[in-house]
């Protein structure tokens, strides 16, 4: 499982663990104009879904009752 470090009798060979590559990896490709427009939309999309949410779920969870008001039902009514 766990290899036990030796002593290396070239010194190459010892640092070459440590050792980094000097090049660089090539820059990412800018995004096009279509994919500029196509993550713009898809936010917009839920940005809209999310406040349509909210604008057709906020009167379900509305009572249409005051703090003050008291629920009567029927049945209490025939007694």
């Amino acid at each position: 499982m766990f290899r036990r470090r030796e002593a290396v009798p070239f010194s190459f060979v010892a640092e070459s663990e440590s050792f980094r590559s000097n090049v660089a990896p090539p820059p990412r490709a800018r995004a096009t104009a279509s994919q500029i427009t196509g993550r713009m939309l898809i936010g917009l999309t839920l940005a809209a879904g999310l406040a349509g949410s909210l604008l057709l779920g906020m009167p379900a969870m509305e009572s249409g009752q005051q703090p003050g008001d008291v629920q009567k039902s029927e049945a209490s009514e025939r007694r």
